[in-house]
């Protein structure tokens, strides 16, 4: 076994063995959360290291790095997520190997995921970004639409031609009642989830929780869980 695959291998096996104890403390299935492995800035090989121990579910956020470590992996049976604020100049790439986007959080990008989504004939799974520092109408420092904006977003991607409404994705937030109390904005995420499964039953997907925090998210009842630097490692400098 190589060193990197040592070292991916035992880090992957202390994450599940938090993921396992937050579940049981939960009161949670195990199978009720997946691990999705955020592998920004780290390459392909990585990636395949990964798919051979197992990992399913990758993520990236940066569509430069993203788009050529997707083709380099197209033999691999992985879901992509995209995770990252989302430029419209970029939607077409993105579309190109993405299977969820999970940063949905303004009408102008749902139209240009739209039309990308049927010209590449594919359906692509969207979770709305929820801001919990946002006040009614604007955009979370890094990115998302406020809570009293999801309902419209929800209605704008559930009948777009080539999108299905997936679910619900938050970041803890830095600044804002919830800056630094991650398990209550975890908690809000998942009545603001409530909410809109009244009128989208199969949005059920709900996207909480890093490294630093993610036995909070699945206290909160989180069914996705983005883990990078725990797995991988401090990130090297984005030049």
């Amino acid at each position: 076994m190589t060193d990197r695959r040592h070292q991916l291998a035992a880090n992957l096996a202390q994450v599940e063995e938090r993921v396992v104890s937050a579940c049981a403390a939960a009161g949670r299935k195990r199978e009720e959360v997946t691990l999705i492995v955020v592998t920004k800035t780290y390459p392909a090989s990585d990636v395949r290291i990964l798919a051979e121990l197992g990992v399913r579910h990758v993520a990236e956020n940066r569509d430069q790095d993203a788009a050529p470590k997707a083709t380099a992996c197209t033999d691999l049976s992985l879901t992509w997520h995209f995770v990252g604020q989302l430029q419209t100049n970029k939607v077409r790439s993105v579309v190109g190997y993405a299977d969820v986007v999970q940063s949905v959080d303004r009408t102008r990008l749902v139209t240009s995921l739209s039309a990308a989504a049927v010209r590449a004939g594919r359906e692509l799974g969207c979770l709305l970004q929820v801001a919990l520092d946002a006040g009614s109408g604007e955009r979370g420092e890094r990115g998302g639409v406020a809570p009293d904006g999801v309902e419209e977003l929800a209605a704008a991607v559930a009948g777009a031609p080539g999108l299905r409404l997936d679910g619900l994705m938050t970041v803890a937030p830095l600044a804002g009642p919830y800056a630094g109390r991650p398990r209550a904005a975890f908690d809000q995420l998942r009545e603001i989830s409530s909410r809109l499964r009244a009128n989208h039953p199969a949005a059920n997907m709900v996207s909480a929780g890093m490294s630093s925090d993610l036995e909070d998210a699945v206290a909160a009842g989180a069914t996705h869980v983005r883990v990078g630097t725990a797995v991988l490692g401090v990130r090297p400098g984005l030049g």
